[in-house]
C-alpha cells in the first residue's frame, strides 16, 4: 500500500475494508466512513474509540492513521505506555525538548491504549504536555478500554484528568463500541466448527451384529 505521507510507529498496516461491522452494530459506521476522508485532521479535530478490549480500536485508529498518510498527512502512532516511558526517559537524558519538537512535527498523534496499565504522577504529567501541546494544533486519535469516568484511576489525579479530557472532548468525535470482542467472537466460532458431529440414530452393520 503507497503512502505518500510520513508513517512512524505502526506496528502492522490495517484496512476499514477487513473491518466486521457486522460483528460491532453499535459503531457509528457512517461516522467511520466521515472520518477516512480525514477532514477531521484538516480541522484539527480528536477522535476517541471507546470500548472493551477485543473491539479492533487499534486496528481502526491505524486504518485511520494510514488514510491519512494517503493524504500526505505525518503521522506517528504510540502506546501509551512505551510513549510515556520514552517521556521520562528524555527527561531524564535532558532530551525532552527534543523529543516535544519531534512530536510536534506530526499533523496526526495516535495514542493506543490509554489506561492500559496505571501511569506514574510523572508519567500522567507528561503525557498531558504532549497532549496540552497538540490541542487545536494537532490531531489526535485515543483509544482506550475505560469510560471517562474511570480516567482518574489511570491518570491519578482528578484535577488533570478533568484538564486533559476538556482538551480532548472539545473538537471531539467518539465512537464507541458496546459488543462483544472479536477474540471471543472467533474462539466461539472455532469451538463450533471443532465439535464432533453427533451420533446418528440410525444403526451400523456392527451395531446389528453385536446386539444378535
Amino acid at each position: 500500500m503507497p503512502h505518500n505521507g510520513r508513517l512512524s510507529g505502526f506496528i502492522q498496516p490495517a484496512s476499514p475494508g477487513y473491518f466486521d461491522f457486522a460483528a460491532q452494530p453499535s459503531l457509528n459506521r457512517v461516522l467511520v466512513a466521515e472520518l477516512l476522508r480525514c477532514e477531521f485532521v484538516e480541522r484539527r479535530e480528536s477522535v476517541i474509540f471507546l470500548g472493551h478490549p477485543g473491539m479492533d480500536k487499534t486496528h481502526l485508529a491505524t486504518a485511520l492513521g494510514i488514510a491519512a498518510c494517503q493524504r500526505e498527512k505525518r503521522v506517528r502512532f504510540c502506546r501509551v505506555t512505551e510513549l510515556i516511558t520514552q517521556l521520562m526517559e528524555a527527561r531524564e537524558e535532558r532530551t525532552l525538548l527534543r523529543m516535544k519538537a519531534s512530536l510536534a512535527k506530526f499533523d496526526l498523534l495516535i495514542l493506543d491504549e490509554l489506561g492500559y496499565v496505571p501511569a506514574s504522577k510523572l508519567g500522567a504529567e507528561l503525557l498531558f504536555e504532549v497532549i496540552s501541546s497538540a490541542y487545536e494544533r494537532q490531531s489526535l486519535i485515543v483509544t482506550t478500554n475505560l469510560p471517562f469516568e474511570q480516567w482518574t484511576e489511570v491518570l491519578g489525579s482528578e484535577r488533570l484528568t478533568g484538564a486533559v479530557l476538556n482538551r480532548l472532548t472539545h473538537h471531539c468525535h467518539i465512537l464507541e463500541s458496546t459488543g462483544e470482542s472479536y477474540r471471543l467472537q472467533d474462539a466461539r466460532r472455532r469451538r463450533k466448527g471443532s465439535r464432533p458431529k453427533p451420533a446418528t440414530s440410525s444403526s451400523s452393520p456392527d451395531d446389528e451384529s453385536a446386539e444378535s
